[in-house]
């Protein structure tokens, strides 16, 4: 039997978890003092998902970039298609926080959305 050591990241407690695992099933969660970190251990070992954030090059604006990240978290295994679709992103001014600037990136059903707002330049 396999065991994979995680440190859980949905609360403060930081509980050290031991997921044990025999082929592709998980056998046993230990070490978490409460069911999130259960639920994220098996997240983590059966379907790994991160948020990214980014930024995007704005046309026309006061400033030349606006922070970017996804409306959800994406499969791990997307974060690098994601990021070149990102890369290729341009958007013209004025932006605001919570514009979508591109939807379903990568099939993902997930969105890229900005983070703040970027005003038109005045020149």
């Amino acid at each position: 039997m396999e065991i994979e050591r995680l440190i859980c990241i949905i609360c403060p407690n930081s509980c050290e978890i031991s997921v044990h695992i025999s082929g592709k099933k998980i056998k046993k969660v230990e070490g978490n003092l409460c069911k999130r970190g259960e639920e994220y251990a098996i997240r983590e070992i059966t379907c790994p998902e991160r948020t990214v954030t980014s930024t995007v090059l704005v046309l026309g604006g006061r400033e030349k970039l606006v922070s970017v990240k996804t409306s959800k978290p994406i499969p791990k295994e997307k974060i690098f298609d994601v990021m070149r679709e990102i890369k290729r992103l341009r958007v013209k001014a004025p932006v605001g926080m919570g514009d979508i600037l591109l939807r379903n990136v990568c099939n993902t059903g997930v969105d890229i959305v900005a983070t703040k707002n970027v005003e038109k330049s005045n020149q």
